[in-house]
């Protein structure tokens, strides 16, 4: 097995425990999103969506998984971490992103509408950051695509 597989199962891993974030946000009646953060081989923290029973547009779960591991970390700057979610980030939560330092993101599910690191918009390739991050998109995509689609079929019905 090459370096490259091994890398991806561990992705693969480690997707399929923001997964069931997205599970816990969807039993919640909120968008099936989910987010976790690792720093080497540790989980520092996990999230799922909640601005609907937060009643604030900011509680997306890569802004909740923020706020937790800062709180874990008692830092504010998350170097040398990778962010697992199960949906392309926006531009607001790519922007957190980009201000703590996260190193890399890691997502499921391209969003044609407002993912902006290749999809809608590329601002992960932007020179107006000071903080670049990597990314990798299309892990365990079909999982996480098929989850939102059954959460928005079911909310049309």
């Amino acid at each position: 097995m090459s370096k490259q597989d091994l890398l991806k199962t561990a992705n693969e891993r480690w997707m399929a425990l923001a997964f069931e974030q997205a599970l816990l946000a969807q039993k919640l009646g909120e968008v099936p999103v989910g987010a976790i953060l690792v720093q080497g081989e540790q989980l520092i923290a996990s999230a799922h969506n909640q601005p609907i029973g937060n009643n604030d547009p900011t509680a997306h779960a890569e802004i909740q998984l923020l706020r937790k591991a800062g709180a874990t970390l008692s830092n504010y700057r998350l170097p040398n971490t990778t962010l697992f979610v199960t949906l392309e980030p926006c531009a607001m939560c790519l922007g957190a992103m980009i201000h703590a330092r996260v190193s890399k993101v890691v997502f499921g599910a391209y969003d044609e509408k407002t993912g902006v690191c290749g999809s809608c918009q590329d601002l992960v390739s932007s020179q107006c950051f000071n903080h670049s991050i990597d990314t990798q998109g299309g892990v365990l995509a079909d999982e996480c695509k098929q989850l939102l689609q059954q959460f928005f079929r079911q909310r049309r019905h």
